[in-house]
């Protein structure tokens, strides 16, 4: 069984290499819808593949952390980089350049990495991320699998070199939040939530 759960952030970029003039010249940003597929066989202790409230934790807050933030990819020009970060509190710096292909892929590894240190205790069992979508418009959006996430085709992506604005890591309830998914501590589901 699939299920899924619907996010959404507003978020600025610049996409280099693009065949678009105005989106690889052009700061702008979008409208982002993000679908979380989860998958398993099994269902828990509440008869759920996986209760949706447990979604409003960790997997919202690093989502969110695009909202309202600059998107800025680390092979991009070193002034411009800087002159994004003197003047937004909220970034996000990637390891790819931020097109919708690419946040679909760095999303999924974000999610999947939480999910791997997260310990159930209500019989979830077997549940695998299953795709991210990113809806960029109304009309476009990208797909990522595992197979995507994690090709070296497509470049790998590093968690060790998303880095998230002062700003932005304060408004999770816990600001260490990804340097603890980063180092695998485990997260345990609360019981209720």
């Amino acid at each position: 069984m699939i299920i899924r759960k619907l996010f959404k952030f507003e978020n600025a970029h610049i996409v280099r290499g693009c065949s678009t003039q105005r989106c690889r010249a052009s700061l702008h940003g979008h409208s982002y819808k993000v679908e979380v597929l989860f998958e398993s066989q099994y269902l828990d202790n509440g008869q759920m593949v996986y209760d949706f409230g447990l979604m409003k934790q960790g997997m919202k807050e690093l989502i969110d952390s695009f909202d309202h933030a600059i998107a800025l990819w680390n092979g991009d020009d070193t002034q411009y980089i800087s002159e994004m970060k003197a003047h937004s509190n909220r970034w996000v710096e990637l390891p790819v350049s931020p097109s919708a292909e690419q946040f679909s892929r760095v999303i999924f590894v974000m999610i999947d990495t939480l999910l791997g240190c997260t310990q159930p205790i209500n019989g979830e069992r077997g549940v695998k991320l299953h795709s991210i979508i990113v809806h960029e418009t109304e009309t476009g959006y990208a797909q990522a699998f595992s197979e995507d996430a994690y090709s070296e085709l497509m470049g790998l992506i590093n968690l060790e070199v998303i880095h998230f604005s002062d700003e932005v890591r304060e408004g999770w309830g816990d600001p260490q939040l990804w340097e603890k998914v980063k180092n695998g501590e485990i997260f345990t589901n609360p019981q209720s939530v």
